[in-house]
């Protein structure tokens, strides 16, 4: 009989110091990290390496991992049409006594910053159609992976379950198109003006139209944004799947645990009353 996993403890790599941390991972790859350029988020930390070249560390639960799989940077280094920094190699170890598993990736620097969303109005024609061609020729690879948008495995009953708990008058909603996504498409992970996406720790299988969801939801505090996105990923959005992803989205924006202070309510709320009309109209 398999043993249960065990459960990590609770760490912010925003606060957790990790000089511990990047000294092994500097003997491991044989680099020296410029601490100065050094990125900390809650469960990622990279920094530039004297070979001009970007590690990122990521630290996930064994709970997190299980069935997903522990290789999001090597498959995502085959999808070489899509503009996504070269990847060269990396370390993985675990720590059994924590419950989690790191993993250190060494790939060229990103093109650019990222994205801010509040200048994201001013991206090119170029940016846009570089976006558009990435996300079209992902949806057309296939994969055995599946997507993990916010490191919680994707599937029909979780975004059953998401949405009919905020819209309980979406009577069906059953996905009819599945297609590789990269399941966490934020600003912050795409840069400008050169277009890049990055991180592709949770790509996989989805619902189609999921990360046109993701970049659009995460527009809605600025309402010119929302509608750019809406435009520019309109066959996605319009379809019955991207309402639904969309709904999927706005569920926890929206839901009983609303922040009133998100910058996002007040669109998200008016833009799901016009997906739950359309969808009930079929």
């Amino acid at each position: 009989m398999t043993a249960p996993l065990s459960i990590a403890t609770p760490v912010d790599l925003r606060v957790q110091p990790v000089d511990t941390l990047l000294e092994r991972v500097e003997r491991s790859l044989q680099v020296r990290f410029d601490r100065d350029t050094m990125v900390r988020k809650r469960r990622t930390v990279g920094a530039r390496t004297d070979r001009d070249t970007w590690v990122r560390i990521e630290r996930r639960p064994f709970n997190k991992i299980e069935g997903q799989g522990w290789n999001s940077a090597e498959c995502a280094a085959l999808l070489s049409v899509i503009r996504t920094p070269a990847w060269f190699g990396g370390v993985v170890w675990s720590d059994t006594a924590e419950a989690m598993m790191w993993r250190a990736d060494e790939s060229e620097p990103l093109p650019g910053d990222p994205v801010n969303p509040r200048t994201a109005l001013a991206l090119s024609g170029e940016w846009w159609a570089a976006l558009n061609a990435s996300l079209d020729v992902l949806a057309a690879h296939h994969t055995t992976r599946v997507a993990t948008p916010d490191t919680v495995t994707v599937t029909q009953a979780r975004v059953t379950q998401s949405i009919q708990a905020v819209f309980p008058g979406v009577l069906d909603t059953t996905i009819r198109n599945w297609a590789p996504a990269h399941a966490d498409l934020t600003w912050a992970n795409v840069t400008g003006p050169q277009f890049c996406l990055f991180d592709w720790e949770d790509w996989g299988m989805a619902p189609l139209g999921l990360d046109a969801a993701w970049l659009w939801g995460n527009s809605l505090a600025i309402p010119e944004l929302a509608a750019q996105v809406r435009r520019e990923r309109h066959r996605d959005l319009e379809s019955r799947d991207g309402k639904l992803m969309a709904l999927f989205f706005c569920s926890a924006i929206v839901g009983p645990h609303a922040d009133p202070d998100d910058s996002r309510l007040w669109l998200a709320q008016m833009e799901t009353e016009r997906l739950v009309a359309e969808l009930q109209a079929g």
